[in-house]
């Protein structure tokens, strides 16, 4: 993101959320001076933008916290609600909206930015949820500092809660008995990255001349939950999903659903379900392009930039101590455990006497004509398989009997990586319902050397996931022979 036209001191509550984690980068490359406030300031020991922010203990629920934090501060982002945390969310929220806005105005802060939830202010429908997020606007705007408040519908990127939620029920239920709101009513989808423009931008903007400014952002598509199942089932190469509306699903029979199929918790779900059973679509004389001119990503740019990185980032998050976050729509480490899409994992760790120069040659030896040292007749019936379903099979082999590089094809896999004599990562390409590699990883330890071998298998759809179920027993015994019979081969 280009530097900002004037550097500004910026709090960010929140900063160890959804939406905070990933704007905080944004605001340090744009030239601002970033503090976060985090009730557990160690929640951001390991990001990696620690070293150019300033992170301080603070709770909107504990207004003496907030005084030091807010100390020499320009702006303060609010983008901390309890949704899903309580039963008394209400009063939670708006006692925080409350601390945070008596003590912008005791330390002197110019303006609130708060991103809230769109919906329509005299609607007599809005959910709890949505009432409860429009109030907290009002209440932070009911001191003497000014509020910005940018409203947004569902958020893509993965990792959001509302993104997370219509992936798993496109790759889990190929039908759904869904409630009439599915197919009825309008919702206006708005990309990550789009949010994090937006909200960056406002800092831009002149001093607004209403005390309590509200925007209303969303991408260029208006569509129904319908629509938006079917974009997802496009970029995610699934068929189109059978959608069957009746009219007897409440919404809380509709989260209780949510919550059985897909990761999400009820008390998150609930409130998603209801901010969904109205229009939520940017009304023209609120819409942030008259003031901020943006191209917004449509749907299926969205959903195709959020499933490229999840495949990656399957490899990144858990194989790489420090994955640099190329994109908003990634997956971050603070993310919650349901973020991310679902990945299956082996782990094999086995210790040898061998030296790791050693182990690491007889690992990066494998297929070709050594073949995989457990099964053989096993591994030529999945090669055959293979190329009868169109896929590469085993007879590619492997270019040299001794030396792999990246990109070199191995049987029905093509090396990702490599680092001798410490790391082989093997991308499988034999046809999968999802995306599958094996890894090892070499070090010394106290007990000699540590060979770690991890199979991992992010699936597409509920084909993917039988095919991890229905083939554990045989693979977990193939993968446990495979690593002690590697360790044996380096030790003989």
């Amino acid at each position: 993101m280009n530097a900002s036209t004037q550097s500004r001191r910026v709090a960010v509550i929140g900063a160890t959320g959804y939406v905070g984690g990933r704007l905080v980068p944004e605001l340090v490359a744009a030239g601002h001076s970033v503090r976060c406030i985090a009730r557990r300031p160690g929640r951001l020991a390991t990001v990696e933008w620690r070293s150019d922010v300033e992170v301080v203990q603070g709770d909107v629920l504990d207004r003496d916290s907030l005084d030091a934090a807010f100390d020499d501060v320009d702006v303060v982002y609010y983008l901390v609600h309890a949704m899903g945390t309580s039963d008394d969310f209400e009063e939670t929220d708006r006692l925080g909206a409350q601390n945070t806005a008596e003590a912008a105005a005791a330390c002197g802060v110019e303006r609130i930015v708060y991103l809230g939830g769109l919906g329509e202010d005299d609607h007599d429908r809005l959910s709890d949820h949505l009432s409860s997020r429009h109030e907290v606007g009002r209440v932070l705007a009911s001191g003497p500092v000014p509020v910005v408040e940018l409203r947004a519908a569902v958020i893509i990127g993965s990792g959001s809660a509302s993104f997370e939620m219509l992936r798993h029920l496109t790759e889990v239920l190929p039908v759904m008995v869904t409630p009439r709101w599915v197919t009825h009513t309008r919702c206006q989808p708005i990309a990550i990255a789009d949010v994090l423009h937006y909200l960056v931008g406002v800092l831009d903007l002149p001093h607004p001349s209403e005390h309590h400014t509200v925007l209303e952002i969303g991408g260029p598509d208006v569509l129904t939950y319908r629509d938006m199942l079917d974009s997802y089932a496009r970029g995610a190469g699934l068929r189109r999903r059978v959608v069957l509306p009746v009219p007897l699903l409440s919404p809380v029979l509709s989260s209780h659903w949510i919550n059985l199929v897909t990761p999400l918790p009820y008390g998150l779900a609930r409130p998603l379900v209801g901010s969904l059973v109205n229009d939520v679509v940017v009304s023209p004389e609120r819409d942030i392009r008259r003031l901020l001119p943006h191209e917004p990503y449509t749907l299926d740019e969205a959903i195709r930039r959020a499933l490229a990185v999840v495949g990656d980032l399957a490899v990144k998050t858990s194989w790489m101590d420090s994955a640099r976050q190329d994109s908003p729509a990634t997956p971050m480490p603070q993310d919650p455990d349901w973020a991310g899409g679902t990945v299956y994992q082996d782990l094999q760790e086995v210790h040898s006497s061998a030296d790791p120069n050693r182990l690491f040659a007889v690992v990066a030896g494998v297929g070709g004509e050594r073949g995989w040292y457990v099964a053989r007749s096993l591994w030529s019936l999945r090669g055959l398989v293979d190329k009868l379903v169109g896929g590469v099979g085993m007879r590619r082999g492997r270019r040299h009997p001794d030396e792999l590089r990246v990109g070199d094809a191995l049987d029905f896999f093509r090396v990702e990586d490599i680092d001798a004599p410490h790391l082989l990562r093997l991308r499988a390409e034999m046809k999968v319902p999802g995306d599958a590699w094996l890894e090892w990883r070499i070090d010394a330890d106290d007990r000699g050397t540590r060979l770690c071998q991890r199979a991992r298998f992010h699936p597409r759809g509920v084909a993917g996931r039988a095919y991890w179920w229905v083939l554990l027993p045989i693979h977990r015994v193939m993968w446990r022979l495979l690593a002690q019979r590697l360790v044996a081969a380096a030790e003989g």
